[in-house]
């Protein structure tokens, strides 16, 4: 997946010890405050379609944004 167009509509909605994968952050990415993003995008999928989606990701201070992931298609533009 890659993302085209800038990101809307970004909403936080996780922090902290309520996101479910924050040991495996963690010990993967190292100490942060971590957060759990959703936004809408314009994305270009594996097959070469490109397409409007809500995307989820996590993300630190000092890190940067991990692990984007499609959600799911939407119909309309943002």
């Amino acid at each position: 997946m890659k993302i085209l167009a800038l990101i809307s509509e970004v909403e936080v909605i996780a922090v902290g010890t309520a996101i479910r994968e924050l040991a495996r952050l963690k010990r993967v990415y190292g100490p942060g405050r971590w957060r759990k993003c959703k936004a809408i995008a314009r994305v270009v999928m594996a097959d070469g379609a490109t397409a409007v989606a809500e995307i989820h990701w996590y993300e630190a201070h000092g890190i940067g944004a991990r692990e984007h992931k499609i959600k799911r298609l939407l119909d309309d533009a943002p």
